[in-house]
């Protein structure tokens, strides 16, 4: 989690009095977004995150309408500021294309690594009204992602249908493992670890060279 709720005043509540709706909803989406992502859509508690952002449950309910309406502004939020980021990568060559959006996606998650738990939070109830949301911003994210290894492919000997199915699941999870460690690992900025990244990937070819 990379909300650091008490550091905002020395109770270790957010403090939202006093300011305006607008920054308020920003602070609370924050402790939302940092809830959701630890403890997953079904372990969420808006009492806790109520009690972390500084208000009542009845503000939070008056602000979001719901529990779930306050889920849908994190969600939303967070695709906002990572869906954009990607798309625009995607104009860059086959070559540089997945470092390019490797970096668009540290860039936009920087400060912000619970943005891609929320979005693609396992823990979601499906059918649901949660879960439809969810999906279609996963949907533009890996419909990138299939693309780009598409592009990646296209250049090479290769079963392309077996070997497209392989590599986007692979570039998936190293993603999500990725995102995962640099939230254990808050000190990185966005930019190390996309030097860091290479750095591995380098070796890692090397080594199978």
């Amino acid at each position: 989690m990379n909300t650091d709720v008490s550091a905002v005043n020395g109770s270790g509540r957010a403090g939202t009095k006093g300011v305006p709706r607008e920054q308020r909803e920003q602070q609370i989406l924050d402790v939302a977004t940092a809830e959701f992502g630890d403890r997953g859509y079904t372990g969420a508690s808006v009492a806790d995150i109520a009690a972390a952002a500084g208000v009542s449950k009845p503000l939070i309910y008056t602000y979001f309408g719901s529990r779930d309406g306050l889920h849908a502004a994190c969600l939303d939020r967070a695709a906002g500021r990572l869906v954009p980021a990607v798309a625009e990568a995607q104009s860059a060559p086959g070559s540089l294309r997945a470092v390019t959006t490797l970096t668009a996606i540290f860039e936009a998650l920087d400060g912000h690594t619970e943005d891609w738990r929320v979005i693609y939070d396992p823990t979601l109830p499906k059918p649901g009204e949660a879960y439809d949301r969810a999906r279609v911003h996963q949907k533009a994210l890996n419909d990138m992602g299939s693309e780009g290894v598409a592009d990646v492919l296209s250049s090479g000997d290769a079963e392309l249908d077996t070997d497209h199915s392989l590599l986007l699941t692979w570039w998936f999870a190293i993603v999500s493992s990725t995102v995962s460690w640099w939230a254990d690992h808050p000190d990185q900025s966005a930019q190390q670890m996309t030097e860091r990244c290479l750095r591995v990937l380098s070796s890692v070819t090397s080594a199978a060279g």
